[in-house]
């Protein structure tokens, strides 16, 4: 019996595979078998597998094969057993040397002519391999992508016969020298000096980005919320190395890696607002990363919020507090890492212009009420920065040729000064601060201390409200470059926070 290694993820967690293949002694009929919990893609590796053999002219045994895929009770799915269901055939065969292939992780899908093709994952399976002292068997496109875990013992052939060459001495295969560019992945972002007036907004934009705070704008059709809300990326701070890696890793256990490679640059994901729940959350038959992992690290951005479905909303009030999303399936479960910023936007009302006179319709305000219940109190109260958008004023829609628009570039200074802060004095930003950190992190005099408490109780802010003004407070003091909280900045937190009906009416 040949024993060989791959590899599954379930989630983030990854589960080493023993692929057993073992041929029968004596004659017997050549079948083909493949046990242990699997899909149909694993099923059909049968054929394909028979196909490459015949393409290298290697006689199919004319014994009965058995391939057991082990722990039989987790369910393989994917097609990138293949390679490795082949390689144990050929270890069986003494074509390929067992004892050399034991020490990789093998992994890649095999076309009808032996060629490797693409597969998913190969990023994380790396970084598996590197992590238990083991290499990587890949395919040639993926090479590059097996590079950028660091690992240094990977074989990355383009055809089954390149790696029968390689281990019988006839032509060694060299280590991948193909380098990603990192330079491809983002899309281009506008500047926020195109945005005109909108002074309100494009502060509290500024706090959520310097604190990674949740934000919701609430604004006529036209005010500039989807405008603005682009523009965050422009003036969010770098991935550090460990935010790069983590995020490509869900990338490409998705299969979403970009051509560049790495995810270099902050995820910016604009869900429609049609978007299914498992889309969101992710999920299906094979468990794969949904969109709120795919923001991991970055912003996800839900315009239109009222027209999401209920059900699908309230997915997002879980990994908002703890930062990642556990996806249960009746035969996966899996758990990806899912902090991410929210930034939301919608209309007062469904035609969009509720208090404007001239343009709201009949139904004012009784639609809107109905419009914006549809967004429930839980997840109103995990938003951090409520904000007013107004429509836009004719006469700032061409500013003075003395005034002088702040960039993207001027903002990001502060803010990236004000994550420095941040990650300087408790390790993370603000918006993540609970328990022990953010008493440490926000300490108040007894004369704010007693504005907050009755404040909070004339307005009926819940504790998790009440920790959330704190958290506020702290991030505009770190703006300012204060390490002391002072009363203003208490002031201004309160103001984020939905305490009434506010001019457009939305409430807790």
């Amino acid at each position: 019996m040949i024993s060989l290694n791959s590899i599954i993820f379930n989630g983030m967690d990854a589960t080493r595979i023993d692929i057993q293949v073992q041929l029968a002694t004596g004659l017997a009929n050549p079948d083909f078998f493949i046990i242990g919990l699997a899909d149909r893609a694993v099923k059909e590796s049968a054929e394909r597998v028979r196909n490459a053999m015949n393409a290298l002219n290697v006689p199919w045994p004319p014994r009965r094969v058995t391939v057991n895929l082990s722990p039989a009770d987790v369910e393989k799915s994917g097609s990138h057993f293949d390679l490795s269901i082949l390689c144990g055939i050929l270890c069986a065969l003494d074509i390929l040397p067992r004892d050399a292939l034991s020490k990789y992780i093998i992994m890649g899908e095999i076309g009808l002519d032996g060629s490797i093709l693409k597969t998913d994952g190969v990023l994380p399976a790396s970084v598996w391999a590197k992590r238990n002292n083991m290499g990587i068997i890949c395919p040639a496109a993926q090479g590059p992508e097996a590079k950028l875990s660091g690992l240094t013992d990977i074989l990355a052939p383009r055809h089954v016969l390149d790696l029968i060459n390689h281990f019988t001495g006839v032509h060694p295969l060299e280590f991948p020298t193909e380098n990603y560019s990192n330079t491809a992945d983002a899309t281009p972002v506008g500047d926020m000096s195109d945005v005109y007036g909108q002074a309100a907004a494009k502060r509290a934009l500024e706090i959520a980005a310097a604190g990674g705070h949740a934000m919701l704008m609430v604004g006529p059709p036209g005010s500039g919320k989807t405008m603005l809300a682009s523009r965050l990326p422009g003036i969010l701070p770098d991935m550090t190395t460990d935010e790069v890696l983590e995020t490509s890793v869900i990338y490409s256990i998705a299969g979403k890696l970009p051509n560049s490679g790495l995810v270099t640059h902050r995820p910016f994901r604009a869900v429609h607002h049609t978007a299914s729940p498992v889309s969101l959350a992710g999920g299906g038959s094979d468990a794969k990363p949904g969109e709120i992992s795919l923001a991991h690290n970055g912003v996800l951005f839900l315009d239109e919020l009222p027209e999401f479905n209920r059900s699908t909303l309230e997915i997002l009030r879980q990994p908002m507090e703890s930062g990642k999303i556990m996806i249960s399936r009746a035969r996966h479960n899996a758990t990806y890492p899912a902090n991410f910023q929210l930034i939301a936007a919608m209309n007062p009302c469904p035609c969009g212009h509720l208090g404007n006179a001239a343009l709201s319709c009949t139904r004012a305000p009784r639609c809107a009420e109905a419009y914006q219940n549809k967004i429930s109190g839980p997840l109103l109260d995990r938003i951090d920065l409520h904000v007013d958008v107004d429509a836009v004023n004719p006469w700032d829609m061409k500013p003075d040729a003395n005034t002088v628009l702040e960039t993207s570039a001027e903002i990001r200074a502060r803010v990236v000064a004000a994550r420095k802060r941040q990650l300087s004095r408790q390790g993370c930003v603000n918006a993540q601060l609970d328990g022990a950190q953010l008493d440490a992190a926000v300490k108040l005099t007894s004369d704010m201390t007693e504005f907050l408490n009755s404040a909070a109780q004339r307005v009926g802010l819940s504790a998790r409200g009440y920790n959330r003004v704190k958290r506020i407070a702290r991030t505009i003091a770190d703006l300012a470059g204060r390490d002391e909280i002072i009363m203003d900045d208490l002031i201004e937190a309160l103001s984020y926070r939905p305490t009434n009906r506010g001019k457009y009416g939305v409430k807790l």
